[in-house]
Formats: structure tokens, C-alpha cells, sequence
């Protein structure tokens, strides 16, 4: 195998390119932003033991993977709209089995440890072919392997597969709070350290807390709504009134979230590919990562399941030598069954968050998580 080329560098093509650049196998990572920094990474996440954490172990990063995770970054909350707590999980002042870290640090850590030129930026592909991708730039590169890693508009997902994901029904605004634990202790308070749920009648505001409040005030409402709505996002002083107006009667605490959130607000669409998603053998070009199968946050495991593809096509690769197409046909039989029990974990975890009884049906589901 002479050259592979990872489009995106989010953390499946990033841990591919690390594993693959410990075993001596050659790999140029494309990534469209224009640096690092071109965007912001989101919040935090729960790593696994079974996933996330082996792919940090086989990438020889766990031990500074640790050194940046969160303790108390476990806690769980669910509260009500009237801010009654009806789950309150504390595992201690330790990191746990599934230690937090925020996405940033994790994306910058593997970026680390990469040789310099292994990622090119600011190369957005506007065209591929199978063994050629071009770049909005013009240029274009050859490669013996063509690996989509880039997300869920993926521009290589056509190359095997003619699926595009689907909207959830549910919209969501992102929040934060800078620095909310020294400016806004109340507001710490009642969020935890950790994962904190308040839901009422379709609609939500889940997050994390910590030194930063991270909050996707959620809601069920149809596909076209964004458009329809007449809200401006850009306008963060309209946007909050306009989510205090949805949220009116809710507990004062919780709308606080929203009255002192910082004035970076967007609003987006939940978006998954069918649960079972997959396709037949293309020689040459694969998917991991939300390229594969994007699907709602409501499990926790999209992440951990882009880490772990993203090990196990270097792994594969690492064994069948030569044989790609034998590596390919590994990984992609593996990933397939495990995406599509994520998958469907993934909606039944929507389903439980937004219903006319909510919060019943995730308190029911921690309730019983919790006794085992």
C-alpha cells in the first residue's frame, strides 16, 4: 500500500493517522479548516473503556489522555422543569471508569502527536473519485486508499453509498456559560460538575457543567422550523428572548442558564443516518467516524465509536499488509454490527429525552442503570 489519504481531522481520522504513523504505514490527513483553531470543538465527552480508551492505549496517549480528564466529570443529573432533582449520580471525587475530557483538548492532544505535514489544512474537497480526491484549490492527489473521515456532510459517503442523513425532529440552540463556576456559582450549583438533564414536554436543556456550562436548549419542533421560526440567530440578545419566551414557567435557576450564557449562539439540527446503515465493498475507499454513521447524541457513543474505527481500520490495515481489500472487509463487517446497536441505542436515548411525560422515561432508564 503506497499512499492512504484520511479526509478530516476529527478523532477517527486522527487516531487512524496516529496508529498508522506508529506502525511505519505512510498517511496524509485533508482537513478543510484552515488551522487547529479554525472552529470550535464542542464539549465535553465521556471516554470508554472499550473504545475511546483502547484507541488512546493502541495511539500511546492514555497516560496523557488522563492527565487532562475531569474528576467528577461522571456526576449525573435529571431534573424537571420546576429544577427538582429526580436522579442525582456522584461517583466520587475520581475520574471514574469513563473519565471526561473536553473534545478540544482530546483533538489537540492527537494532533500532537502526529509528525509535522502529516495533516494538510485548509485542503476542502469539492470532488472524489475513487483513488483521487480535488481540492478547492484546484490540486488534486492520488491515493491507493481513500478514507472518509469527514463527518456527516461527508463529500466521500458517495462513493459507497447514496444514504444522507435524516433530521431527528428535534432542533437545538448551543450555549455556554465562560467561567460560570467563579461568575455564577448558583448556577454551578445546580448543574453539577457532570451530564445534567432537565426536560418537560418535548423540550430540554441538557449539557455539562463544570468549569464552563455546556447547554443545548433542545426542542421538539418540524424539519423546516429553523427557516420558519423568524428567529435571528445572529442576534444573541433575540435569541435568548426568544428561548426564555419557549421556556416561560420553567424554574428560574434553569432559565438563568439561558439569561447568562456567552453571546455565541447557534442553532442546528439533530441529523442521523438510518439505523443499520452500511453499503457494499467499494475497492479502495471507506467511511469511519459520523461519515458512517452519524446518529444522535442521546447514547453517548459517538466518539467512542469514532475512535475505535478509526483503530480498527489501522489495525486491520496493519495486519493484512498488502491485502487491502481484506483489511477492509475486517473492519467494515465489525463496524457495521457495532454502529448499528449504537445506532438504535442512540434513538431509543432520544425518545426517553423528548415525549409529553419527560423527564419519566430517562429517569427510568438511570433508575435502573444504577441498580445493576
Amino acid at each position: 500500500m503506497r499512499s492512504v489519504a484520511i479526509v478530516g481531522a476529527g478523532l477517527s481520522g486522527l487516531v487512524l493517522a496516529r496508529v498508522l504513523q506508529l506502525h511505519g504505514i505512510d498517511c496524509t490527513v485533508y482537513e478543510s479548516d484552515g488551522s487547529p483553531q479554525g472552529r470550535g470543538q464542542g464539549g465535553s465527552l465521556d471516554i470508554h473503556e472499550d473504545a475511546g480508551q483502547r484507541a488512546l492505549r493502541e495511539a500511546g496517549l492514555y497516560d496523557q489522555f488522563r492527565a487532562l480528564t475531569h474528576p467528577q466529570g461522571q456526576t449525573v443529573r435529571v431534573l424537571d422543569k420546576a429544577a427538582t432533582a429526580l436522579i442525582s449520580f456522584d461517583p466520587g471525587d475520581d475520574h471514574g471508569t469513563r473519565p471526561e475530557i473536553d473534545r478540544g483538548q482530546l483533538r489537540g492532544l492527537l494532533i500532537g502527536s502526529l509528525d509535522p505535514g502529516r495533516i494538510q489544512w485548509g485542503h476542502r474537497v469539492v470532488e472524489a473519485v475513487a483513488g483521487r480526491i480535488t481540492f478547492a484549490d484546484g490540486t488534486s492527489t492520488a491515493a491507493d486508499l481513500l478514507v472518509g473521515a469527514d463527518g456527516t456532510w461527508s463529500r466521500i459517503r458517495p462513493l459507497v453509498s447514496g444514504a444522507a442523513p435524516e433530521y431527528s425532529g428535534i432542533t437545538y440552540a448551543g450555549l455556554r456559560i465562560t467561567d460560570a463556576a467563579q461568575r455564577y456559582p448558583d448556577s454551578a450549583a445546580l448543574t453539577g460538575p457532570g451530564m445534567y438533564f432537565a426536560l418537560s414536554d418535548n423540550q430540554g436543556m441538557i449539557g455539562h457543567g463544570g468549569r464552563d456550562i455546556e447547554l443545548g436548549v433542545s426542542m421538539r419542533v418540524p424539519e423546516d422550523w429553523l427557516a420558519t421560526s423568524g428567529v435571528d440567530w445572529s442576534d444573541p440578545h433575540a435569541a435568548r428572548a426568544f428561548l426564555l419566551t419557549r421556556f416561560a414557567g420553567w424554574d428560574p435557576g434553569l432559565l438563568d442558564l439561558i439569561r447568562r450564557s456567552d453571546d455565541t449562539i447557534a442553532a442546528r439540527q439533530i441529523l442521523a443516518l438510518p439505523i443499520g446503515h452500511r453499503w457494499e465493498r467499494v475497492p479502495g475507499v471507506t467511511l469511519i467516524g459520523d461519515a458512517g454513521h452519524v446518529m444522535s447524541p442521546f447514547a453517548g457513543e459517538g466518539a467512542n465509536l469514532a475512535m475505535l474505527d478509526g483503530l480498527d481500520l489501522a489495525l486491520a490495515l496493519v495486519r493484512h499488509g498488502d491485502d487491502v481489500e481484506a483489511a477492509l472487509a475486517e473492519y467494515e463487517t465489525a463496524m457495521f454490527a457495532r454502529a448499528a446497536v449504537s445506532a438504535e441505542a442512540s434513538a431509543r436515548g432520544l425518545e426517553n429525552c423528548f415525549a409529553p411525560d419527560s423527564p419519566r422515561g430517562l429517569t427510568s432508564f438511570f433508575a435502573t442503570m444504577l441498580q445493576e
